[in-house]
């Protein structure tokens, strides 16, 4: 072995060693995230899904009353609607008092929303990179809250269940996943452990190469029927090669995620601006008491402008001067956040700016990808089986290889005891 692959392995060994366990961890925790929409909706199929009926559907004022009768004094903060007819209407609470008839717990604050909102959407938090403050309610991923959610049958008004997004089971394993249980050292612990699982797939590409031609297609397959530790070698080595380039977007990706200099780096390459512009405000309405413009003319519209789209989402103003945020999904997109949106005015419905997702910054699109491809959610279940089966390997090569440092410790250790017999 030449001295530089011999560096090469030391670098290898000892980062494997320093952050074995947490990759192990990171990648078993990242499988159950894989899927974990389609599993919380399997699990729950009864919150997200309706027999559909030949009656028409319900107006939102009629499932803003449904919502109001099971809690009393929730606040609306935004309705999510479904162009599929067995989905339920999600209306995300701006901030349900805590102790109204089946309260999930505690209330969720316009900036705890908006922060929680921001981040599912692959937007950095408020203060962050990339954004600045919104008056208007300015979120992600279709206008969800970080408040309860309520789930409404669209025909009958019945709810049908309630999620308290922090209080989720897959929000917990996330917690976990990225380090947040312990705060900002935990986040920092996970970024530094995802930088050090750079640097051994790359290490571990060069030691795969081979020095000679004919060694090539030996490192291509796995020896079965071979030993134990001959197989335990073939999978580090002979698997780990076909990973690595899978492994390496996911850890990259993670990193992104990881660290604000990441996002303010991009933005500055692609020259987006550092901070999203404010939302639009309202134009001030003429005389007191003016009416505001009704969630169902607004939902009206917006089927009139995407007759096609696959969700319309719906983001009430949370004072006065705010506007309405309305996010519409088209066809084709390339992740659940890659949405139309425009800004209307609360008083007269009129159209106070608009941004399709092509027109968004390279910038804010290159950093809303992080989480989708992160994941495998990119492209759908092909992906996403594709990621889980990836980082399910991940998770073993911390253990073959550790295996092979002490499998070859005990085989020096056992050539220097020969040694000093026959001295």
């Amino acid at each position: 072995m030449t001295p530089l692959k011999s560096a090469f392995r030391t670098v290898h060994l000892w980062l494997g060693l320093a952050s074995g366990l947490v990759i192990v961890w990171v990648c078993l925790t990242g499988c159950v995230l894989a899927f974990e929409k389609e599993l919380e909706q399997a699990w729950h199929s009864e919150r997200y899904f309706v027999a559909p009926a030949s009656t028409p559907r319900l107006a939102l004022a009629q499932v803003a009353e449904a919502v109001r009768a099971y809690k009393p004094k929730a606040k609306i903060g935004s309705f999510k609607v479904y162009a599929d007819p067995t989905r339920t209407v999600e209306v995300s609470l701006a901030g349900a008092p805590e102790g109204g008839k089946g309260s999930a717990g505690r209330p969720g604050s316009a900036a705890a929303e908006q922060k929680a909102t921001e981040k599912r959407a692959g937007q950095p938090a408020e203060g962050g990179p990339g954004k600045g403050p919104s008056k208007g309610g300015k979120g992600g991923k279709g206008g969800e809250g970080g408040g309860p959610r309520v789930f409404v049958n669209p025909y009958t008004g019945a709810v049908t269940g309630e999620l308290n997004p922090r209080d989720n089971f897959f929000k917990t394993v996330e917690m976990l996943h990225r380090g947040l249980v312990a705060g900002k050292v935990g986040k920092l612990v996970m970024g530094i452990s995802a930088s050090m699982f750079l640097f051994i797939l790359a290490t571990g590409i060069v030691l795969w190469w081979p020095t000679a031609r004919k060694a090539f297609s030996a490192r291509l397959k796995v020896k079965w029927g071979s030993s134990w530790k001959r197989l335990n070698h073939d999978f580090h080595i002979v698997l780990g090669f076909y990973a690595s380039v899978f492994l390496f977007v996911i850890a990259l990706t993670g990193v992104g995620m990881s660290f604000d200099w990441v996002g303010e780096g991009i933005n500055k390459l692609t020259h987006s601006p550092l901070k999203r512009p404010e939302a639009p405000e309202s134009a001030a309405p003429v005389g007191a008491g003016a009416p505001a413009f009704a969630a169902d003319a607004v939902l009206a519209l917006a089927r009139q402008q995407a007759p096609d789209a696959e969700f319309y989402a719906l983001q009430l103003p949370k004072d006065p001067k705010g506007s309405i945020r309305v996010a519409v999904l088209r066809p084709g997109a390339i992740t659940e956040n890659a949405t139309d949106e425009v800004y209307l005015d609360q008083y007269s419905g009129q159209v106070i700016s608009g941004q399709t997702y092509a027109q968004r910054p390279l910038g804010q699109r290159i950093r809303g990808l992080f989480k989708p491809v992160h994941t495998g959610a990119i492209f759908g279940w092909p992906t996403k089986a594709l990621a889980l089966v990836m980082t399910l390997l991940g998770a073993t090569f911390p253990v073959t290889g550790t295996i092979m440092w002490l499998n070859r410790r005990r085989k020096q250790q056992r050539k220097t005891r020969e040694l000093a017999v026959v001295a």
